[in-house]
């Protein structure tokens, strides 16, 4: 009978990414391409590539056409009468880190893994962030 053979130490991989004028579903079809790990050539459907996304500058994404003004997010407390909507311009003044957070969400796959996949995902509203020393650079 066969060993069995112990699964390989994946090394993780850091990515940085700046925000500032792109377009958020741009952005968010690269964030998801490299969570999911389709780059690697060690690439599984099945497991988590050892991969983390730092986004910043979240503040500074833009909308193309009228979707400033017309796109809304909702969010249903679960009591009668209990949707909440929220324009672009309002979310992007509570928390502009959830305008890409809802993008990226949407374009993975509906499956048990998305919510552990998203943990790998670091967003900052501004350029300041602490993973200086895991993408190489000075702190």
């Amino acid at each position: 009978m066969p060993k069995p053979v112990a699964p390989k130490k994946l090394t993780p991989e850091w990515h940085h990414l700046d925000a500032e004028g792109k377009v958020v579903g741009r952005l968010a079809t690269e964030v998801a391409r490299l969570l999911l790990g389709k780059h690697r050539l060690d690439f599984t459907r099945h497991q988590i590539a050892p991969v983390f996304v730092v986004v910043t500058n979240t503040d500074k994404v833009i909308f193309t056409g009228r979707k400033e003004e017309q796109k809304s997010y909702h969010h249903f407390t679960g009591y009668p009468g209990g949707l909440k909507t929220r324009s672009v311009a309002e979310q992007r003044r509570r928390d502009s880190r959830k305008i890409v957070f809802e993008a990226v969400w949407g374009m993975l796959p509906t499956n048990s893994l998305r919510r552990e996949r998203m943990n790998h995902l670091k967003l900052y509203a501004t350029d300041k962030h602490p993973h200086g020393a895991q993408l190489g650079a000075a702190a």
